[in-house]
């Protein structure tokens, strides 16, 4: 028996066996956002060991749950994507992702925040219940990356990249203020009025913002 292998017949144990490994998770977390090619994988979780992200990815392709794929020419890169049942994850990642969001405050000495985990925080702060029937883009500017948040008819999705059509644009000028508003701790008139956020589009989408994407 593989050593990765617990011998239970129980489908918790078969899933921690496919992507219970160390950085396993974070890597499919990643790949929620699309494709990535080995260095953008290796810059968005710069502290793992390039041996390591090539056993991981090795893992999750024997698995079934990513594959890799050529991009036509002028790009000639491999890109590794998640497969439909990789993609079956999603809910799994959420779920764990705001339990685990319960005991973070500030980010610890070496902490890094990524493009990757900002977009999880949305996918895991995002309550489907303030956003029945709305359909609205979002570009959100961190400074060192950009995000696109897309909701159709209350259902959401997030990507890394500037959005194509958005309807509001946020860009955060100092501090924290996104992860002001998604905690409640602020308002989008107190964000706005110190500068912290500079928006482009209607005020009223910030607001709305503010109660779709909660803590």
């Amino acid at each position: 028996m593989a050593s990765r292998e617990y011998g239970q017949f129980c489908g918790l144990a078969r899933a921690m066996e496919m992507v219970g490994e160390r950085w396993s998770m974070l890597i499919i977390r990643n790949l929620l956002t699309g494709p990535q090619r080995f260095t953008d994988l290796h810059k968005g979780l710069p502290a793992i060991p390039t041996n390591i992200l090539s056993a991981r990815l090795k893992q999750l392709e024997e698995t079934g749950l990513a594959t890799r794929r050529a991009l036509p020419h002028p790009d000639r890169a491999v890109v590794y994507e998640l497969t439909d049942y990789g993609r079956d994850l999603e809910p799994a990642l959420i779920a764990l992702g705001r339990w685990g969001a319960r005991t973070l405050t500030e980010p610890r000495p070496g902490e890094l925040v990524t493009a990757e985990s900002v977009a999880m925080s949305f996918r895991t702060t995002y309550r489907p219940e303030a956003a029945l029937g709305v359909t609205v883009g979002y570009e959100v500017r961190m400074g060192d990356f950009t995000l696109r948040l897309q909701i159709t008819d209350g259902t959401l999705t997030v990507g890394i990249g500037r959005h194509p059509a958005p309807d509001l644009v946020i860009e955060r000028l100092t501090g924290h203020p996104i992860r002001e508003l998604m905690s409640g701790s602020r308002t989008p008139d107190e964000v706005l009025h110190d500068g912290s956020v500079r928006i482009e589009g209607d005020p009223a989408l910030l607001d709305r913002f503010a109660e779709m994407f909660r803590f």
